[in-house]
């Protein structure tokens, strides 16, 4: 699969040609499991706009769970009681595995204090 100034002088040498046989050519195929090919048309698109400096990892999907669904800030204490906080709100936070928080329990919040911090 071509990236970057490879992929953009691709596109630029071929011209109008269809988008399917633009994609194909630019190596985004992949095999089915009867043998077809599958053309990865987003990943295509995907890596055309970071060649041409389009960051799509940016501060745009900040507030964005999976599925491009808004978080909503709200957690439910699971039927074993535990609270699960989700992976959309660590990363938000930067947050890696690992990561050692105090409880700090207020009349109605509970806060996460990262170890060392006050």
């Amino acid at each position: 699969m071509l990236t970057g100034k490879d992929l953009l002088a691709k596109v630029k040498e071929l011209g109008d040609v269809s988008k399917s046989d633009l994609v194909k050519s630019c190596g985004y195929v992949s095999k089915k499991k009867d043998g077809s090919d599958r053309l990865n048309f987003t990943a295509f698109y995907e890596a055309l706009l970071e060649a041409k400096g389009v960051n799509l990892a940016s501060d745009a999907t900040a507030g964005v769970g999976k599925g491009g669904r808004k978080l909503s800030y709200v957690a439910t204490v699971q039927g074993n009681g535990n609270l699960l906080i989700g992976k959309a709100y660590t990363a938000l936070l930067d947050l890696k595995p690992g990561d050692n928080f105090e409880i700090k329990l207020g009349r109605k919040q509970i806060k996460l204090v990262p170890e060392g911090e006050e």
